[in-house]
């Protein structure tokens, strides 16, 4: 938690001036008693109302000086506070961001964002908090005690009493609370990622004909968490009745005194007031620093997990300097793998195992293998996605390790399995790949991935509004667009990670013409399940269990690679033709 107290280094004068003001505002609530207490001694007593008149205007002179310092130390506590997770949140969103898939990989996306959601809200509530009433409630508490030894000393040692008696009550139901606290909180994370799952997967769900079976689950998660609630609520709920027990007590003890006193002539009735209104002052600003303990206890928890993230170095590496990326000649390796291994994290076996590749300039290889084969893991060492755990990848020459992260951008454009778009213009979600694209550029793009007729279908073009994920697209209209998004970058290295999938046999035979014809011609890379998808290619690569057990043309492989022969066969019958019709 102390780690993150780095981001209220910009705030330091409101992070001093909140409690500040929050100090005058307790010193003048500290002066009404007095204030009463003389109205009554000698302004009542007397029936002196000039006085009364005067002492009541000093009231609300104290009444309005009390509001401003109030309305002051809340606004510098919000402008701290809300300045402070703004801060928190954008180092933590850059954090997130220099984070490689790895890293990503162990944390879990859902982790992540409700750290950067639920987590930093509650440190800002912490911080607000503390800087308007951390101080401010002992303040009132032994003040007020200290005031009433200034009105009737004897009298005053009833707050001797009852102070610690209420210490007590209060902060042992919160050391009781807390750790029952934290175990609600847990079990509500569970609940918020059972209904993250039930919500993304709820056509999963509908279509399994399995919404009985999860609004059970989810009824059983939540009655668990309800109990664990009504459990911890119920002891905190005494905490309201035991100090309201001691409380009146401590008003009995005062009235009973005083009465004697006052019938006595050793007090005025005047003080007794007083004394009762600096009781009730200790009981409210105790419920209130209860509640902020709590308040903080939470917040401290929470920053502890944020922290957690911060603490995350990423395992990967970039030079902070370009480097000179060679020239490399048609005919001359582009792509070269020497003996690469790759393990991911928590993994036990390989996933990658003895990988030997070398992939000229302007070449069309084709990547094919069952299901696990490591297809995806092989493109994205190019990418640099993940860290060959053994042997090297080269681009041109180059370990890809030796590339600045803007280079390897420059170098190599992927279209993921999964198309994504954001919320936004297609013309915005095409400016991703080249921040200044002209626009032949993108029309260029949109043609050659098949999507120009997309865009000229839509009443605003360029300009239609894409929701997000493209939920207001087809699953092709998004492939192609996402496909567009990448050729705008023009990169000398293509991949295309079974982005075609939702796409007919038509489009996905035009989009490979028409990636052939590119000039420059980029060295492709097609990852498929789909044998057509690749039968043209320069170089086919098979794929299976980690390995490659098979490189050549299409007609090579069928006579020497009984695993594309399979996957080949699966397909198409003995005349060539696709199975299935299409």
């Amino acid at each position: 938690m102390r780690k993150l107290l780095v981001y209220l280094k910009d705030y330091k004068k409101e992070s001093v001036i909140a409690p500040l003001f929050k100090m005058l505002e307790a010193f003048f609530d500290l002066l009404v008693p007095l204030v009463v207490a003389s109205i009554i001694n000698r302004g009542i007593k007397n029936g002196d109302k000039s006085y009364i008149y005067q002492m009541c205007g000093v009231l609300i002179l104290l009444a309005v000086v009390g509001l401003v310092c109030a309305i002051c130390a809340q606004y510098f506590a919000a402008k701290a506070a809300v300045g402070f997770a703004a801060k928190l949140r954008h180092a933590l969103f850059t954090h997130i961001q220099s984070l490689s898939f790895t890293e990503l990989d162990t944390q879990g996306t859902s982790a992540l964002m409700n750290r950067m959601t639920s987590d930093v809200n509650q440190l800002q509530n912490g911080v607000n908090m503390a800087l308007r009433l951390l101080l401010r409630s002992p303040f009132i508490v032994f003040g007020a005690m200290i005031m009433a030894f200034t009105v009737n000393v004897q009298a005053a040692f009833t707050f001797v009493v009852v102070i610690p008696i209420l210490f007590v009550i209060v902060f042992g139901i919160i050391l009781a609370t807390l750790p029952l606290y934290r175990k609600v909180q847990d079990r509500l994370d569970q609940v918020l990622r059972r209904t993250r799952e039930n919500l993304s997967g709820v056509r999963v769900i509908r279509a399994f004909h399995r919404e009985d079976e999860e609004t059970q689950s989810f009824q059983a998660d939540n009655e668990v968490l309800r109990k664990e609630q009504i459990f911890v609520g119920k002891i905190s709920a005494l905490m309201n009745p035991l100090t309201y027990v001691v409380i009146n007590l401590g008003v009995i003890a005062l009235l009973w005194n005083g009465g004697v006193k006052v019938s006595v002539g050793g007090m005025e009735q005047g003080d007794v007031v007083a004394l009762l209104d600096y009781m009730s002052q200790i009981l409210v600003e105790l419920v209130k620093l209860a509640n902020t303990i709590v308040l903080l206890t939470r917040a401290m928890a929470s920053g502890r997990r944020v922290a957690g993230v911060l603490e995350v170095e990423s395992s990967m590496q970039f030079p902070d300097q370009p480097v000179q990326v060679p020239r490399v000649d048609d005919g001359e390796e582009m792509i070269g793998f020497s003996h690469v291994d790759l393990t991911y994290a928590g993994a036990g076996d390989k996933s990658l195992e003895d990988l030997n590749l070398s992939i000229k300039k302007g070449q069309t290889v084709g990547i094919i293998g069952g299901t696990g084969s490591g297809k995806t893991s092989l493109v994205h060492l190019i990418a640099r996605f993940y860290d060959a755990t053994g042997g090297e990848v080269r681009i041109a020459g180059r370990d890809v390790k030796t590339y600045s992260k803007q280079q390897l951008c420059d170098l190599v454009g992927i279209v993921m399995q999964k198309a994504v778009l954001f919320q936004g213009t297609i013309r915005e979600n095409l400016l991703w790949g080249k921040k200044d694209a002209t626009e032949e550029e993108l029309w260029k793009a949109l043609s050659t991935a098949q999507a120009k007729e997309i865009v000229e279908g839509k009443a605003d073009g360029l300009e239609e509004m894409v929701e997000q994920g493209g939920r207001n697209l087809s699953g092709g209209q998004r492939q192609r667009l996402a496909i567009a998004r990448t050729l705008v970058g023009q990169h000398p290295i293509l991949i295309l990670d079974d982005s075609s999938s939702a796409l007919d046999y038509a489009t996905d035979a035009s989009l490979r013409m028409a990636v052939a014809q590119l000039d420059p011609k980029p060295t492709v890379l097609i990852v498929s399940q789909r044998a057509a998808s690749i039968l043209y290619a320069d170089l086919i690569i098979v794929m299976d269990d980690g390995k490659i057990v098979g490189q050549g043309t299409h007609e090579q492989l069928l006579d020497t690679c009984p695993v594309y022969r399979e996957i080949y066969d699966s397909q198409f019958d003995h005349r060539g033709q696709a199975k299935g019709g299409a």
